[in-house]
C-alpha cells in the first residue's frame, strides 16, 4: 500500500475526503495512476475508462440475477477507483484542465443515466410493492425525478461548497471555483469552426456553473463583498480561517452527496432485488441531507459577510 504522504500529496485536501475514500479508493487509485503515469496514459483517458465500465455496470443493473448484479457492483466500484485515478493523475503530472474536470463531472452523468434506464426497465412489468398495479411508465417518471432534480442538484451543491472551501483553504490555485460570466465570455470568444470540441463542453459546463450560482444567493453575495472590499486577491487570514471553520463541519454533508453514500444504498437496492429502493432513497435521505447542508452554508456565508461589512 503506498505510503501516507505520497497519498497525501495526490488528495485535494484532507478536509475536503472522506473516510471511505482515504483508505480505500484513493490509495488504490494511487496504484492506478502510477501504473498509467509509468505507460503515458493521460489522465482523460483513464476517465472514459471509468465512463465505459459505470455503463458496462447500469446495464448488469438490469438483469434479476444477484451473480450480474454483483458484477455489476464490482463493475461500478472500479469504475470509481478510476474516477479518483484520473484526478490524483492530474494532480501529480500537473495535467489539470478544465476539459478533464468537465470530463470527471460527465462521467458520473453517463454512469447514472444507464443505471437508472436499467432499474426502470428492470422494474416496469413488476407489481408496485404492496399493489397489484405495475410500475409501468411511472417508474420512468419517478426515476427521472430522482436522477435529473434530485440527484443531479445534490452533486452540484456538494461540488460547489467543496470548491468554496478548497478556494478559502487553498486560494484560487487550489480550487475549481469558476463564475458563470467569466466562462460566457470565454464562450462569446470561441470558434465552432475552431474550437468544436472545447466550446460544445463549455456550452454545458456554463449551465452547470450557473445553476450552481442559482442555488448558493448567500454566498453570491458574499463572494461580491469579498470582491468589493479586498479586491481579486485573498482574503485576510482571519476570513479565511473563520470561513474554513464554519464549512469544516459541512464537509461530510458535502461527501456524503456525492457518491458513496448513494452507492451504498444502491447495492443494497440492487442485491436484494428491490431495486426501487435506490431512487426512493434520493428523493427522501439525500434530500433532507441537501437541505441541512444548504441552509447551514447560506446562513455561515451570511454571517460572515455580515462581519466583513461591520
Amino acid at each position: 500500500m503506498p505510503n501516507q504522504t505520497t497519498l497525501q500529496s495526490s488528495l485535494k485536501s484532507l478536509d475536503t475526503e472522506e473516510w471511505l475514500d482515504i483508505h480505500f479508493t484513493r490509495p488504490l487509485g494511487l496504484l492506478w495512476a502510477r501504473f498509467f503515469i509509468r505507460l503515458g496514459v493521460h489522465p482523460n483517458v483513464v476517465t472514459v475508462l471509468s465512463i465505459f465500465l459505470g455503463v458496462a455496470a447500469g446495464v448488469l443493473f438490469y438483469f434479476d440475477s444477484f451473480a450480474l448484479n454483483a458484477l455489476g457492483v464490482l463493475l461500478l466500484v472500479w469504475a470509481n477507483i478510476y474516477d479518483s485515478t484520473d484526478g490524483q493523475m492530474a494532480r501529480m503530472t500537473g495535467q489539470k484542465t478544465r476539459l478533464g474536470r468537465i470530463l470527471d463531472g460527465a462521467a458520473g452523468d453517463f454512469w447514472f443515466v444507464a443505471i437508472y434506464s436499467a432499474i426502470s426497465l428492470r422494474l416496469m412489468p413488476q407489481n408496485i410493492p404492496g399493489t397489484d398495479v405495475k410500475w409501468g411508465v411511472w417508474i420512468w417518471l419517478f426515476c427521472a425525478f430522482a436522477g435529473f432534480v434530485c440527484h443531479a442538484k445534490q452533486c452540484q451543491l456538494a461540488d460547489y461548497y467543496r470548491n468554496i472551501h478548497l478556494y478559502f483553504l487553498k486560494g484560487k490555485s487550489g480550487s475549481e471555483l469558476d463564475s458563470s460570466p467569466k466562462l460566457r465570455e470565454e464562450f462569446a470568444t470561441l470558434s465552432w469552426g475552431k474550437d468544436f470540441l472545447w466550446k460544445f463542453f463549455l456550452m454545458f459546463y456554463v449551465n452547470y456553473t450557473s445553476a450552481q450560482e442559482k442555488m448558493t444567493p448567500r454566498w453570491q453575495s458574499l463572494r461580491r463583498t469579498l470582491k468589493e472590499t479586498y479586491g481579486d486577491g485573498p482574503a485576510p487570514e482571519a476570513v479565511r480561517q473563520e470561513f474554513r471553520k464554519g464549512s469544516l463541519p459541512l464537509m461530510p454533508l458535502a461527501n456524503a452527496s456525492t457518491f458513496n453514500l448513494r452507492a451504498i444504498a444502491l447495492y443494497v437496492g440492487i442485491l436484494a432485488a428491490i431495486p426501487w429502493l435506490y431512487p426512493l432513497f434520493e428523493v427522501t435521505v439525500m434530500n433532507v441531507i441537501a437541505y441541512v447542508m444548504r441552509q447551514r452554508h447560506e446562513r455561515l456565508c451570511a454571517r460572515i459577510e455580515a462581519n466583513i461589512k461591520q
